[in-house]
């Protein structure tokens, strides 16, 4: 029950982190866009390359932070968990579950299917996901994340 209440918690972030995003319009996640849409968004004269250099900086750190010390210590602290597979399989699914809601929710549903991510003057460059890097994305779901996993739950076990 608490992995999953966890699981919420990472999926809260990652949501917070594109609602602020994207606040004051699409613009403000162009850095998640594909280099064709950036370059048009600065051609555009929509923002500059050093704001979405700052803004990426910004969003990686909101985003990376709690995955690399709130999940471990969520899992190590809240859960009791011990051991390298035990922390392991417990971050495992939370990162997993992040990366689904990331996946199906924002990819599929919110940039895919919705008019919230448009940026005038892009539309020609759409799907903004194409299926290339959507691809990308969900091979570094479902291997990068337990990649990532067994790297905290070696530094985990180390302490």
């Amino acid at each position: 029950m608490l992995i999953l209440v966890e699981s919420i918690a990472m999926c809260f972030v990652l949501l917070i982190i594109c609602v602020i995003g994207i606040a004051n319009g699409p613009v403000g996640c162009v850095y998640f866009y594909e280099p064709e849409v950036q370059e048009k968004v600065v051609k555009l004269g929509l923002t500059t390359k050093e704001k979405m250099k700052r803004d990426y900086s910004i969003a990686g750190i909101a985003l990376f932070v709690p995955i690399l010390f709130l999940v471990p210590a969520m899992v190590y602290f809240i859960n009791g968990a011990r051991g390298f597979w035990e922390v392991f399989i417990q971050i495992t699914l939370i990162l997993w579950a992040m990366g689904l809601f990331d996946r199906i929710f924002i990819d599929w549903y919110w940039v895919g299917k919705t008019k919230a991510w448009i940026i005038p003057g892009t539309e020609e460059l759409m799907p903004y996901i194409p299926p290339k890097t959507l691809i990308k994305k969900w091979v570094g779901t479902i291997i990068g994340y337990p990649i990532l996993a067994a790297i905290l739950s070696g530094v985990i076990s180390l302490i």
